[in-house]
């Protein structure tokens, strides 16, 4: 069984290791190669963590190279926060930030070169008639009427395609290989299409660009990447990937190895969906917390350890494993805050309470530990006064059996301080209750009278030096465990309502001026981030991280 300190199996960093002990290889490049077209997700983040991981690992290099065949939907905007989260996790890649199109004039001659030997042509087809013409998976394709054209008309026809002669959708320039073979992909791909948009490295140098097959590997093979390392879905275009590189003059000849993605439970991971919840305002933004974008968990409070903690967790494989749990994430995050937040208190849903025997002046301070276990954070200040708030889901008047807060003639404990009793509830005139009065037993700071035994144990903050707080409280953003799993149903049904929750809270005084994305274990409550976009030292905003609860890690246990 894998444990926190053991990672789960990497058959790939495993294959990597005999090959660099037999000799076969001595350096070892790799390469995390997105679309600059949305934002970076979960599945990224163990891309990201393999392919760098594997070049730390071994004493290579990782490359970063942006795949940006298709200008209509790559943004500027998107490669800087792909670069942003590549660094925030930790990594450096090797090297300059690369392009594919730092590589259009090479492929573009190497198209030249598939049409001197006879192995490309330019086809007339329409969109629909090449799909038509492909064939299906039980029926060969058929050969395109333009499949012969002579290699000086393909040539000319692919420069007229380059300058703008033609209409977009008008010609392609496909690869000639085999119409009847069982692999699709196989079936005379398209290595061209005609686009008339300005690209965002090259400008308007090109009409064409490259499909992102025909740009792939070459692009890996102009780097010398040893490991073309991709995801399972792939693997249908190994045998493409493989063509290219034997019928090109390439410096390098890469190998494709494939891996099964990772699918969480309660996520979505597909970029098109993803951008649907931006675009349509469902969410607010691509780093909204409730988002799989690493921004958006790096928004919501997970630190960088705990996701690459995660992404070890998990392993690689080259079979498809299924779902993994969402809990198992949670609690990578909820083991890293542990040891590393500090304490605070902060009520939620502030319930005032007032202590009837003390003077209106009365003020207490204590002075607490930062962390229960660590000696390195600064203790905290923590004024007692006369007026202060517990939470109202801490109190009840009519209360079950094994209630341990407080309801009325009960006594709780108030964390680090003393044991109080409720004796009057005030309510409203529409019957809710908006104050509790409760008397101080001053003989119980820390420890409780013999023969009396106190159960519960409430957190609170002064009402004179409390610090207002926006507190966001985020739960998974679908209710189903696969969104998307019915193809022909609206994964937009299974949004959950309850999705995001906003309480005016008040905090601790020690709180006061928390800088952006500090992390803190709010006590009896879970682990909360100040966000990075919208909190400022004036106007705290916290984000709910995760609970405290882990039942990821009870299941392990019993496994």
């Amino acid at each position: 069984m894998t444990t926190e300190t053991t990672p789960a199996p990497n058959f790939i960093r495993n294959q990597i290791r005999e090959e660099i002990e037999g000799g076969q290889v001595t350096s070892i490049v790799t390469r995390f190669p997105p679309e600059p077209n949305g934002f970076l997700h979960i599945g990224h983040a163990k891309s990201i963590c393999l392919n760098f991981g594997l070049a730390e690992q071994t004493g290579g290099q990782c490359h970063l190279r942006f795949d940006d065949t298709n200008p209509a939907k790559e943004e500027q905007a998107y490669i800087d926060a792909i670069k942003e989260d590549v660094h925030w996790l930790g990594f450096e890649w090797s090297g300059d930030v690369r392009f594919a199109s730092d590589y259009f004039d090479q492929l573009y001659a190497w198209a030249q070169h598939l049409i001197n030997a006879g192995n490309a042509y330019v086809d007339d087809l329409s969109p629909d008639e090449i799909r038509e013409y492909r064939g299906t998976l039980t029926e060969p394709g058929r050969p395109s009427p333009y499949r012969e054209r002579s290699v000086d008309e393909n040539l000319e026809l692919l420069e007229g395609m380059r300058q703008g002669d033609f209409a977009e959708g008008g010609k392609v320039l496909r690869a000639k290989i085999d119409m009847a073979s069982p692999n699709i992909n196989l079936r005379d791909p398209i290595l061209y299409r005609i686009r008339h948009a300005t690209h965002h490295q090259t400008g308007d140098k090109w009409h064409i660009y490259p499909s992102y097959d025909f740009t792939h590997g070459q692009s890996d093979a102009i780097e010398g990447i040893t490991h073309s390392v991709c995801t399972l879905e792939f693997e249908a275009h190994r045998p493409l990937y493989e063509w290219f590189l034997n019928n090109l003059p390439v410096p390098a000849k890469p190998r494709q190895i494939e891996f099964a993605r990772l699918n969480l439970n309660y996520t979505l991971t597909s970029k098109r969906k993803l951008k649907l919840l931006v675009d349509d305002g469902i969410v607010a933004g691509w780093d909204d917390p409730r988002m799989p974008t690493i921004s958006g968990m790096r928004r919501r409070g997970y630190t960088p350890a705990s996701l690459r903690k995660f992404c070890d967790m998990v392993g690689v494989s080259r079979s498809d494993s299924g779902l993994v749990d969402i809990a198992m994430l949670t609690h990578a995050i909820r083991s890293d805050l542990e040891d590393s937040a500090p304490r605070a208190m902060c009520v939620l849903k502030p319930l005032k309470v007032v202590l009837t025997n003390v003077p209106d002046d009365f003020e207490e301070i204590y002075e607490v530990p930062g962390h229960p276990a660590r000696e390195d954070m600064p203790v905290r200040q923590v004024p007692l006064t006369r007026e202060l708030y517990i939470d109202h889901n801490d109190f009840m008047e009519e209360p079950p059996k094994k209630f341990f807060r407080l309801a009325p003639g009960k006594e709780v404990r108030l964390r680090n301080s003393y044991v109080v009793r409720c004796d009057e509830v005030i309510k409203d005139a529409a019957g809710e209750v908006v104050e509790l009065r409760c008397s101080v037993d001053f003989d119980t700071l820390g420890k409780n009278p013999e023969g009396r035994k106190v159960k519960g144990v409430l957190h609170w903050v002064s009402a004179t030096h409390g610090i207002p707080m926006e507190v966001r409280l985020y739960d998974n953003l679908f209710t189903a465990e696969q969104p998307d799993r019915d193809k022909d149903a609206d994964f937009l049904e299974h949004l959950n309502p309850e999705s995001l929750t906003i309480c005016q809270a008040i905090g601790e005084p020690s709180l006061a001026g928390t800088a952006p994305e500090s992390r803190f274990q709010f006590e009896r409550v879970g682990y909360f981030c100040a966000d990075r976009h919208a909190s400022t030292p004036e106007k705290l905003v916290f984000n709910r991280t995760v609970g405290l609860k882990d039942t990821w890690a009870k299941i392990k246990q019993k496994g």
